[in-house]
């Protein structure tokens, strides 16, 4: 599930970069490969990658329904601005960007809060420009980060990205 997880970036990357094209191919810098397509009416975006780790589901956009993990919720009142789900196997990988009208700080305290909560060790923690950057693992294999930025409104956008493995 690593790999798919540290694919979402660039093959996201490459969608936003075909244009007006709804549908269409992708292969990776290793080889990957990949089939997507793009609802013109929504913006939601599908895609399957085959990698040598088997195939997995992408599906992201604005409206796509967020699934966290157990004793994760979305900020209160915070607006979903995107999400992006992973499935390969039992595995599931979750990207989900969203805009509040808190701190960075706030924001990224409420997650360390669920994330501890959910038995996340934090691994990582990174202040820097007023943005904030956590992460860390659970002993089953749950991985979390958060990285909460300031927005021009006083508020904050946040990325919050979760990993579960699969069997």
């Amino acid at each position: 599930m690593r790999v798919t997880l540290a694919l979402i970036a660039p093959i996201t990357l490459a969608l936003a970069a075909c244009g007006g094209e709804t549908s269409g191919t992708i292969e990776g810098e290793d080889g990957e490969t990949g089939e997507y397509t793009i609802d013109r009416d929504t913006g939601e975006t599908t895609a399957t990658i085959t990698t040598e780790d088997g195939t997995a589901t992408l599906r992201s956009g604005s409206n796509v329904p967020v699934d966290l993990p157990g004793g994760f919720t979305i900020y209160p009142e915070a607006e979903v601005v995107s999400n992006t789900v992973v499935k390969q196997g039992n595995g599931s990988g979750t990207l989900v960007t969203l805009s509040t009208n808190v701190s960075p700080d706030t924001l990224a305290a409420f997650y360390k809060a669920q994330a501890e909560k959910a038995g996340v060790t934090i691994q990582m923690e990174m202040s820097t420009n007023g943005a904030q950057i956590i992460g860390g693992e659970s002993d089953d294999g749950l991985t979390f980060s958060i990285m909460a930025s300031p927005d021009d409104e006083g508020g904050s956008t946040g990325q919050l990205t979760l990993g579960t493995k699969g069997d």
